[in-house]
C-alpha cells in the first residue's frame, strides 16, 4: 500500500510502548478496518490492515 492511502488517518501509539524508542506500535481506525504499523517506520514502512472484528478478537485475547 502506498502511504498516500493512509493520509488523514489518526494514528495512536500503544499505551504499552516505551518512551525510549523501543518496540512501538501504532493503530488507526478506518471504515471497517484497523491499520497497524511500526512507529519507527511510520510513513515509509509496511502497514497491516485487519478487519474490526478480527482486531477486537486479537485485543480480547491479548488482554487475557
Amino acid at each position: 500500500m502506498s502511504t498516500d492511502q493512509h493520509a488523514g488517518l489518526d494514528w495512536f501509539k500503544s499505551s504499552y510502548s516505551g518512551t525510549n524508542g523501543g518496540d512501538c506500535v501504532e493503530v488507526a481506525a478506518g471504515l471497517g478496518v484497523v491499520y497497524v504499523r511500526d512507529t519507527k517506520a511510520a510513513g515509509r514502512g509496511p502497514v497491516l490492515r485487519v478487519g474490526r472484528g478480527e482486531w477486537a478478537a486479537f485485543v480480547a485475547l491479548a488482554g487475557e
